[in-house]
């Protein structure tokens, strides 16, 4: 489903982000995942069928399951009829296309710092170990390969750009940016949050090579929020095929890429349509992931 849900949903919109569009309900919102997909900082022009559902999905799986660890502003994810008629602010129900692709969550009071945790050498540290030694400018062990584990987790916090690409935060700068209180604190939930979701996933099959997150204060508490440990926001290779000393198969939008690639698309006129195989492919990588972590068949039918 890739299409512009304002029209049809008539809620005050609070924000709109390449891939989710959040909506102001009472003193709560609603975060609905489309199926547009971003490559490069572009929004490609077709969708990926069910990649929506997915990204709420296990977003949802993670956020119940690391409960524990940090608290986050997940409500309810919207997944019955009952839950449509429970969140709308009419008397009628709230449409049925929100089903599986939304959550209503607290808001909260966004720090704007990309929380990144690295268990794998792979991606920019890859390319930046490459060039200077060093992983988001600190000094890395020598001799490592492509897609090598690290001795341990390290937090490689970046910016968080509206537009553009993110930039590198040092320790000291997130301190400076956030205070020595919170830094510390997002800090060790972020390495807490990775690890665990790292030991659980490998015995599903999927390697958590990366991923980020981000934190706000909800009446001063500290919480996770946004989306959690998805195919968007973190790199999962298959554990059945990993082999360091080259890039992984992953479960993520790498088809996408890799076409954009060899079409020769130069990034400045307009990004073209995919291709049915292109789109039928990243599809399939979304769904199992999914039924990988979560272990539970997928749907896209809810009632």
């Amino acid at each position: 489903m890739n299409i512009l849900f304002d029209s049809l949903l008539k809620l005050p919109l609070y924000g709109k982000g390449k891939v989710r569009d959040t909506y102001q309900i009472g003193d709560r919102l609603l975060i609905v995942a489309t199926d547009r997909i971003s490559a490069f900082d572009v929004v490609l022009p077709n969708g990926i069928p069910d990649k929506g559902i997915v990204l709420n999905q296990v977003s949802a799986f993670w956020f119940g399951k690391t409960y524990h660890i940090i608290h986050n502003h997940m409500v309810e994810s919207i997944e019955s009829r009952r839950a449509l008629t429970k969140y709308s602010p009419w008397k009628r129900p709230l449409p049925e296309f929100l089903l599986g692709r939304s959550m209503v969550v607290l808001k909260a009071e966004r720090i704007p710092v990309e929380c990144v945790v690295r268990g794998y050498i792979a991606g920019s540290a890859w390319a930046e170990y490459q060039k200077k030694g060093t992983i988001n400018g600190r000094k890395a062990p020598r001799g490592l390969k492509e897609s090598q584990e690290l001795p341990e987790p390290i937090f490689t916090p970046t910016t968080k750009a509206d537009v553009g690409h993110d930039l590198p935060l040092s320790i000291g700068e997130l301190v400076d940016m956030v205070g020595e209180r919170t830094a510390r604190k997002i800090e060790t939930k972020s390495l807490e949050l990775y690890n665990y979701a790292r030991s659980y996933a490998l015995e599903h099959g999927i390697i958590i090579a990366d991923t980020k997150f981000e934190f706000g204060f909800h009446d001063k508490e500290l919480m996770l929020i946004d989306e959690a440990l998805t195919p968007d926001s973190s790199r999962f290779w298959d554990a059945s095929q990993y082999e360091p000393g080259q890039s992984q198969p992953s479960f993520d939008k790498q088809p996408v890429r890799d076409w954009l690639i060899a079409s020769r698309w130069n990034q400045k006129k307009a990004a073209p349509a995919l291709p049915a195989d292109v789109v039928a492919a990243t599809t399939e990588r979304y769904r199992d992931a999914y039924t990988l972590l979560t272990g539970r068949k997928f749907k896209n039918v809810f009632i």
